[in-house]
């Protein structure tokens, strides 16, 4: 892994950004957290995080013009949970228009099934693509999330909660995960490891 690389998360209103600049200092690599549009523009890797709410992040984003920004990026960008759900078209929270990145609509679970949110450790299964090696198919990784991507054909990995879901993603330079790969231990850490050598 090349220790001179660019590496911005996008600073933006959500939480767990913190955690994932610790994961990437655990593999030796300082990221810097900006919204600043030239430094985003010069990294060799993005990673968009997050935990919230769908409709007023968007508003965020987009008054910031982010939103614009990220959807022009020519350089591996990591969507993570709310960053997934972002880069689709249509979120059912709020009936927020997204970025629109992934041509999918995000739903909510079902309110008659289990436990909403849906909250811990779960396998991944049905992987293709190159962010997640095959060796991790079956290995068990960290999801808190209340709406989900359906199984589509940008799917790069699914998993099962009362329903089949995109647990990863993949179109072009741009790939995101549904779980949280800074709080999955040895299988999120190589992932990351992964996406930053891709």
């Amino acid at each position: 892994m090349n220790r001179w690389m660019k590496v911005a998360i996008i600073k933006y209103n959500a939480g767990n950004i913190r955690s994932v600049d610790h994961a990437l200092k655990r593999l030796g690599v300082e990221a810097v957290i900006t919204d600043d549009h030239e430094t985003i523009l010069k990294a060799d890797r993005v990673i968009f995080p997050g935990v919230g709410e769908a409709a007023s992040t968007m508003e965020y984003l987009k008054e910031r013009e982010l939103d614009t920004l990220l959807k022009g990026l020519s350089c591996p960008v990591l969507g993570i949970c709310l960053g997934q759900q972002l880069m689709c078209s249509w979120s059912e929270e709020g009936d927020t228009p997204c970025i629109g990145i992934f041509d999918q609509a995000v739903r909510h679970f079902p309110k008659d099934g289990l436990k909403v949110p849906h909250m811990g450790w779960n396998s991944l299964d049905r992987v293709k693509g190159i962010l997640i090696p095959a060796e991790l198919i079956g290995s068990y990784v960290y999801f808190v999330h209340s709406y989900y991507v359906p199984v589509c054909e940008d799917t790069a990995a699914e998993t099962s909660y009362m329903l089949p879901f995109s647990a990863a993603m993949q179109k072009d330079n741009f790939y995101a995960t549904q779980f949280h790969p800074e709080k999955s231990g040895g299988p999120g850490e190589l992932i990351l490891k992964q996406f930053l050598e891709l």
